[in-house]
């Protein structure tokens, strides 16, 4: 009975023994063998463009239907058209000889590298194309509000459908709106070339404002010049009146000269600050929204997805 005892004792260790060892080499084969996890984890193109081509005609569907929505689109959204006016700013009429020679100066210097001024009678009719009183002007006397805000303006009853204050429009938002989506302006630093752009919805409206808006800084500014002159002529007359000393009056009166000519030049000159290079015609192609450029978009829009949707499906599959 010891002798069995002992017997069956001494399979068990050799069991546990040969179980041990079987252990220790499959471990030792693990370690030795390279590491097949990585590789099956890992996402390939192979794979990716297989599950594209399982699902193709769901795939196709797919971008058909983001080619036809993006179409339907392009009928529904409201159509903009971009009327643009050419100009040039006009040379400063009241320069004298000590133009030219400041002229040759700039351009000496330009030259040599040395950064020149701009032009300061440039920059403010710029400033005043695109002013909010200016803009403000116009909205207000050519009545733009219930044309800029078409959808809360009631035409049989004459009245704004909104009756929040808040939400009336008034000549502040106009401005704004027509400062963020209507008006453009943009200067060419090459060639000094200025381009008002109008933007609407209403192709005739959009190259009437903008060949309005010129008109009216040219106006503007011719009035302002003119005002000036004469305000720089009835002073200039006093002192004239007042002193007796001979230097004095003919000093005058080479300053009134001058002023009487800049106020003729200003009164027979309707381009006083802009010339216009290119008027404003009414454009027949809309600008927006860009068809070609909306098809593009959807295309290589709903591929990616498609792409991005069987990298997904491998990935859980994976997992």
């Amino acid at each position: 009975m010891n002798t069995a005892t002992l017997n069956t004792a001494t399979l068990n260790t050799v069991s546990l023994n040969t179980a041990g060892l079987n252990t220790a080499l499959m471990d030792t084969a693990v370690l030795n063998t390279p590491s097949t996890f990585s590789r099956d984890d890992d996402i390939g193109l192979k794979e990716v463009l297989l599950t594209l081509w399982v699902h193709r005609w769901r795939v196709l569907l797919f971008i058909l239907l983001s080619l036809g929505c993006t179409t339907a689109a392009m009928f529904i959204v409201t159509k903009k058209y971009e009327a643009t006016v050419t100009l040039a700013p006009s040379e400063d009429s009241s320069k004298n000889a000590s133009g030219a020679i400041g002229s040759l100066s700039n351009n000496l210097a330009a030259l040599a590298g040395v950064p020149v001024a701009s032009d300061p009678k440039k920059a403010e009719a710029i400033a005043v194309l695109q002013s909010e009183a200016l803009t403000e002007r116009y909205i207000r006397e050519n009545d733009l509000l219930p044309i800029l805000y078409a959808s809360k303006w009631d035409a049989a009853r004459a009245k704004w459908k909104v009756t929040d204050p808040e939400k009336i429009p008034t000549l502040w938002k106009a401005n704004v709106y027509f400062k963020q989506y209507v008006r453009t302006v943009v200067t060419d630093t090459k060639t000094g070339l200025v381009t008002l752009g109008i933007s609407w919805k209403d192709p005739k409206l959009a190259a009437k404002w903008a060949n309005d808006l010129v008109r009216m800084t040219n106006d503007y500014e011719r009035d302002r010049a003119l005002a000036e002159s004469e305000r720089n002529i009835r002073y200039l007359s006093e002192q004239a009146a007042k002193t007796d000393q001979v230097g004095i009056k003919q000093t005058i009166y080479s300053l009134l000269e001058s002023e009487f000519s800049k106020a003729m030049l200003a009164k027979g000159n309707e381009e006083f600050s802009f010339k216009i290079i290119d008027p404003a015609t009414v454009p027949e192609k809309p600008t927006f929204p860009n068809r070609t450029l909306w098809l593009l978009v959807a295309l290589f829009g709903s591929i990616s997805i498609a792409i991005f949707a069987a990298f997904c499906a491998v990935a859980w599959r994976k997992s």
